[in-house]
């Protein structure tokens, strides 16, 4: 891999980061002070929260602040269930988050924590691999997620079940910026790819679900190209109609995920009772796939030069949109919760474990 120091022009690179976000208003629901919220028992000291409501009436989905979070809840989508664990529903139809037509409760890695004088954007807000040329300048070098939890529930109607995305939802993610001023640098940056998703699919007729990860390669919208990878864990891809059977995992039944950047290197653990590990490591600083396959199709240096950022939680891929596509199953929903809640319209994970830590050395 060529020296990206010679390749990316620095003085570039660094008038792109940070970047400034439009925060919400304070959108935090009243709750009563006896009732414990997330923030109670899980550290949440590096986490927003993005809910599928609009109680400020801004006409924008609520973004819960990492300040706003430490007491917050929602009866609906986000709280505390008698087990402790971390409840995130997402409905089929609900607001969506600007650059998304699916809905989602979902956490948002917050390496600034409460310093609100640090932008979401910024490069002090974000990660970046080792091999970027001005990685010291970013919040850290890598990192590492663990969670434990299980997968409640997930859409039962789809008008199009044949298409990739229906019956599934994401619990897990690294997210590469959406970044303009990168685009512009013509470097092959900055469109806000994920070179990570974690999923958790189960057809309706089905007693066992699957679980798998994608890799997006990292190219424009608009290149054929641009597609997600498909890696198995238990059970099958997300093109495979067939009952997984004893492969597979139930609903209700938990599972683990670490995720730790160390360097450029990916490395993927899969844990869950009465099953045998699943271990994948894949660079993020090049074209190499995670089965040590060159892809001539995938941006040459990958991620290289992108900033990202974790996320966990219930990242429901039922399209609020009807359209061509795998994205687009043309699932069931009417927008009232309490119905589309009775008619199974929805996605719901619980998190018995979630921490944020620096990477290790495998």
């Amino acid at each position: 891999m060529k020296n990206l120091t010679s390749t990316f022009k620095l003085t570039a690179l660094a008038a792109v980061t940070p970047l400034l976000f439009m925060g919400c208003a304070n959108t935090s629901t009243p709750i009563d002070s006896n009732t414990p919220v997330p923030a109670s028992k899980f550290d949440l000291s590096q986490w927003k929260i993005n809910v599928p409501v609009d109680l400020n009436n801004d006409g924008k989905i609520d973004t819960i602040d990492v300040e706003e979070i430490q007491t917050y809840a929602h009866p609906d989508f986000f709280y505390l269930d008698d087990q402790g664990y971390m409840i995130f529903t997402s409905p089929n139809k609900a607001l969506t988050s600007a650059n998304s037509t699916n809905t989602r409760s979902e956490l948002r890695q917050m390496i600034r924590g409460t310093n609100t004088k640090i932008k979401t954007k910024s490069s002090k807000n974000n990660f970046a691999l080792a091999v970027h040329p001005l990685s010291e300048r970013f919040g850290s070098v890598g990192g590492k997620m663990e969670a434990t939890l299980k997968v409640d529930h997930v859409a039962l109607r789809a008008n199009d079940p044949n298409k990739k995305a229906a019956y599934s939802v994401v619990v897990g993610q690294i997210h590469a910026g959406k970044d303009q001023a990168l685009i512009d640098t013509k470097l092959g940056y900055g469109w806000g790819n994920e070179p990570l998703k974690i999923y958790y699919k189960k057809w309706p007729d089905h007693k066992m679900g699957s679980v798998f990860w994608n890799y997006e390669r990292n190219l424009p919208k608009t290149d054929p190209n641009r597609t997600d990878i498909t890696y198995p864990v238990w059970g099958n891809t997300w093109e495979n109609p067939n009952d997984p059977g004893v492969e597979g995992i139930a609903l209700g039944e938990d599972f683990s995920y670490t995720v730790n950047v160390h360097g450029n290197v990916m490395h993927l653990t899969f844990s869950a009772k009465g099953k045998k590990d699943v271990n994948y490591s894949i660079n993020l600083g090049n074209n190499v796939d995670a089965y040590g396959k060159v892809d001539d199709k995938d941006h040459p240096h990958g991620y290289a030069a992108d900033w990202h950022y974790f996320k966990a939680g219930a990242y429901n891929q039922c399209s609020t949109k009807s359209s061509k596509g795998i994205w687009y199953p043309g699932c069931l929903g009417t927008g009232e919760w309490a119905l589309d809640k009775q008619n199974g319209d929805y996605a719901q994970v619980s998190f018995k474990k979630l921490i944020l830590s620096p990477s290790t050395k495998p």
